[in-house]
């Protein structure tokens, strides 16, 4: 749903409730939760839409990765009640059980369309939130970024010899896919990728496309894209 077409329907039933049981608008407690996002604050775009979970007396504060815990532990937060709620991909937590995989996006699985059209119409959301019973939580889907591009590398790849060894930050299943090649995968929160591009602890990553990628300063240590 388009989220301004969610706004009016939520703004038209928030109205005609105050309308409908006034009393009962004005004595409802002032709820506070907090939420553990994956995303550092440089990212506008998911980190940004965090931001926008909140109203009026029902309020959330957004947290970036690593001010609560750290980005690959927001699903291990939520559930234990360390927070209230997060913004995370399911795919990080694969290893607790594989299926988490079709909660983000599997390689050479859906595209775009087909997954959100899964998720909403095709009792996709049902299986995800089936999943999440055992670890106390729920979930509804918050937006997609689309088809990521293939990474960001320090050296040219002309041959598959030359992902041999290669260390590549790549997010889920798709790291079994890498290690099929002869990569070494490796699963690093978005904020901590560009300095161990720096540094050379990994030769290569994956993130989300252009905009958010250059938020992250890949290119300026990973000139092959």
């Amino acid at each position: 749903m388009k989220r301004r077409e969610f706004l009016k329907v939520g703004g038209i039933g928030l109205a005609a409730s105050t309308v409908a049981a006034p009393a009962i608008a004005q004595s409802a407690p002032e709820v506070k939760w907090r939420l553990a996002a994956s995303w550092p604050k440089a990212l506008d775009t998911l980190y940004g839409g965090c931001e926008y979970f909140t109203d009026n007396r029902f309020q959330i504060q957004s947290f970036a990765a690593g001010e609560i815990v750290p980005g690959l532990q927001v699903l291990d937060a939520v559930s234990n009640g360390t927070v209230e709620m997060g913004n995370t991909a399911l795919y990080y937590y694969w290893g607790k059980n594989p299926a988490f995989t079709f909660g983000t996006a599997l390689p050479f699985g859906l595209d775009t369309r087909q997954h959100i059209s899964w998720l909403l119409w095709g009792d996709g959301q049902t299986m995800i939130n089936s999943l999440l019973k055992e670890f106390n939580c729920t979930s509804v889907p918050t937006g997609s970024t689309g088809a990521q591009m293939g990474g960001w590398f320090r050296k040219e790849i002309k041959t598959m010899e030359d992902l041999k060894g290669l260390k590549f930050r790549v997010g889920g299943f798709a790291g079994n896919i890498i290690a099929k090649v002869g990569g070494v995968p490796q699963q690093i929160a978005g904020g901590d990728i560009y300095p161990a591009l720096e540094k050379g602890t990994i030769d290569a990553a994956e993130w989300v496309g252009p905009y958010d990628d250059e938020k992250l300063g890949f290119v300026k240590v990973a000139k092959y894209y």
